[in-house]
């Protein structure tokens, strides 16, 4: 077996990694957006409901509440909120949220008109309130104080 030269290994070295970038390069990479990019400040809902999925996921959680409507109808609403590290610093985690729980989001809804919204808050049936939007995003302030739990 040949000895490879400092050369050759850098030449080799750079050349997986230039590969490596070629290979990503067409990979499109999932973007954080602001707020103002996907929901709609003047369209601010509140959505009450029991929880049917939470996923605790980078860069947003989601929380999938079933929110029956006037007429008698079910529909799932996707709610965002803010990171799961952010979360879990506000004392809320995915084991806080338990499917079934009911729940009220204060948020608002996407742009497109979907059954999706910005969470900015969310209350529990014991009457906790957390706020679950990401700071610095864009989102309209309501002008309440939220404060941190203790």
């Amino acid at each position: 077996m040949r000895k490879q030269t400092p050369v050759m290994f850098r030449i080799g070295m750079a050349t997986l990694a230039l590969a490596g970038l070629v290979v990503t390069a067409g990979v499109p990479a999932g973007a954080h957006h602001a707020f103002g990019a996907e929901f709609d400040p003047n369209r601010p809902v509140v959505l009450r409901g029991p929880v049917v999925k939470v996923e605790w996921v980078n860069p947003h959680t989601w929380i999938h509440v079933e929110v029956t409507g006037d007429d008698g109808d079910k529909m799932v609403w996707m709610v965002e909120g803010g990171t799961p590290n952010t979360l879990l610093r506000r004392g809320l985690s995915r084991d806080t949220i338990p499917v079934g729980a009911t729940i009220v989001v204060d948020g608002y809804q996407s742009k497109d008109r979907s059954a999706r919204a910005n969470g900015r808050d969310v209350t529990f049936e014991d009457g906790r309130k957390f706020f679950m939007g990401s700071s610095g995003t864009g989102a309209p302030r309501d002008g309440r104080d939220v404060t941190e739990p203790e």
